[in-house]
């Protein structure tokens, strides 16, 4: 069975001879245009979103590693508006953005990648027998969201994860300062801990990330497909804000620990 772009081709490959190649051609040159503009959106939109969140992501990592420097009482009596008072009172308003330059430096690739990745797994998945989508679609197509989110995300973790663990360790440090910054920090947890000392912690944060990414990945799709067929004049930035929101709710109640 003749798809329409292999009719087109050919249609046009007659018409004007050789302009059959220069078709292709040109399919192809707008086709890495497309893969280009994917990496700079998914690598820019995850820079901007993280500078937005930079405070409430520093207070997560500040609770996330409370109990191991604070006694019982501490812990009892922590809030998010303590924290935060302390952090503006003790360590300047500034602070709440410390680690911020490596999250970004972190967020460019990790989120381009994933992005990129995300749809090339997915093309590839719907090749695989088990995910053929003519049987029942609705249950094929978000399985293909869920594994390709999921490879996606361990694809894009995996090449990033220093930058990772330098991020979680600049935004951990409070009164006493172990890393001055980004090369600094990388410098010396490969002179103390050696080049795997890098990667310290990949195992968990992949356990996490693969779940957290197809969550996020097929929850926004599944939604924005449905809303967009049931509302299809509702504003597009409305729909995807929604759609973004409640997914990134729902990955990250469900890859939280």
């Amino acid at each position: 069975m003749q798809t329409e772009a292999t009719v087109g081709d050919r249609a046009l490959s007659s018409a004007h001879g050789g302009g059959g190649l220069k078709y292709s051609a040109r399919n192809q040159q707008q086709a890495q245009i497309g893969t280009v503009t994917n990496l700079l959106a998914g690598g820019v939109a995850g820079a901007v979103s993280k500078t937005c969140t930079a405070p409430l992501a520093r207070l997560t990592i500040l609770f996330q590693v409370q109990g191991m420097h604070a006694d019982a009482v501490a812990l009892r009596n922590a809030s998010i508006w303590r924290e935060a008072s302390r952090i503006a009172c003790e360590e300047g308003f500034r602070a709440f953005w410390r680690g911020n330059l490596v999250t970004i430096a972190h967020r460019l690739p990790y989120s381009s990648i994933s992005f990129y990745a995300y749809e090339r797994y997915k093309n590839l998945l719907q090749l695989v027998p088990g995910f053929d989508r003519h049987k029942d679609y609705v249950s094929a197509d978000v399985g293909v969201r869920l594994v390709g989110g999921g490879l996606a995300g361990i694809t894009a973790a995996s090449i990033t994860y220093p930058l990772d663990l330098v991020r979680t360790r600049l935004a951990a440090q409070t009164k006493k300062i172990y890393y001055r910054g980004i090369s600094h920090a990388l410098y010396s947890i490969s002179r103390d801990e050696g080049i795997r000392g890098l990667y310290k912690g990949l195992g968990p944060t992949l356990l996490g990330v693969g779940p957290s990414i197809a969550i996020s990945f097929s929850v926004y799709e599944t939604l924005r497909s449905f809303w967009q067929f049931e509302r299809p004049h509702d504003s597009a930035v409305l729909v995807s804000l929604t759609c973004g929101s409640l997914s990134g709710i729902a990955a990250s109640t469900g890859s939280d620990p």
